[in-house]
């Protein structure tokens, strides 16, 4: 469980790929903290650690097709910079939402304004009716996760939306690496989907 707050950028510094999985090597500042079988949010995507080399300060996290196929992790390259959080401690506040790590689509940036001070990013994804009655859309001033950062919700529509995003979350997260054409990866909000579900019956 995450909440969609940032800590920092983690950078790929090695890709492998075995048969239908790849195994992906970071290395942030927490190396030293983490520990085998450990979630961590990468761009959103919950993966599990499964090694670490202290001295190299690095860990490796492996994605099976499944997670390639619905998220951006298949356009990683070594450098990119990916947004990473620990899961969430259930002792404190909760600072953005409630967010699984279960990615359920890509987003394509349609258009990026600067809005003297801040941003205005629109996103638009695949639309389909009966995802839609299950709760897989957004909603207006409702929550959203954009690779892996908790977000307000904008002039929705039926397959866009638009989020704001003040400096601090601009060059803190790696949205200032987004430009129209930039494929990000979505996760709608959980509670959302239970209420669409509930209403079914």
């Amino acid at each position: 469980m995450f909440s969609g707050i940032v800590e920092e950028f983690a950078t790929v510094v090695a890709i492998e790929k075995d048969k239908e999985n790849v195994h992906f090597t970071l290395t942030c500042s927490f190396v030293d903290q983490l520990h085998i079988d450990q979630s961590v949010a990468h761009n959103g995507v919950c993966l599990t650690v499964v090694s670490i080399d202290t001295q190299a300060k690095t860990y490796v996290v492996t994605a099976m097709k499944e997670t390639l196929d619905r998220s951006n992790l298949g356009d990683w390259q070594v450098g990119t910079r990916v947004n990473v959080e620990r899961s969430m401690l259930m002792n404190g506040r909760l600072d953005g939402h409630i967010v699984q790590g279960h990615v359920d689509m890509t987003a394509t940036c349609v258009a990026k304004i600067d809005q003297q001070g801040s941003w205005t990013f629109r996103f638009q994804y695949a639309f389909d009716r009966d995802m839609a009655r299950r709760g897989y859309l957004t909603v207006d001033k409702g929550s959203v996760t954009v690779n892996g950062v908790s977000l307000t919700v904008c002039n929705p529509t039926d397959d866009t939306f638009e989020v704001n995003i003040i400096p601090y979350t601009y060059d803190n997260t790696n949205f200032h690496q987004i430009e129209v054409g930039s494929r990000v990866n979505l996760e709608f909000d959980i509670i959302g989907k239970y209420i669409a579900r509930i209403t079914q019956y």
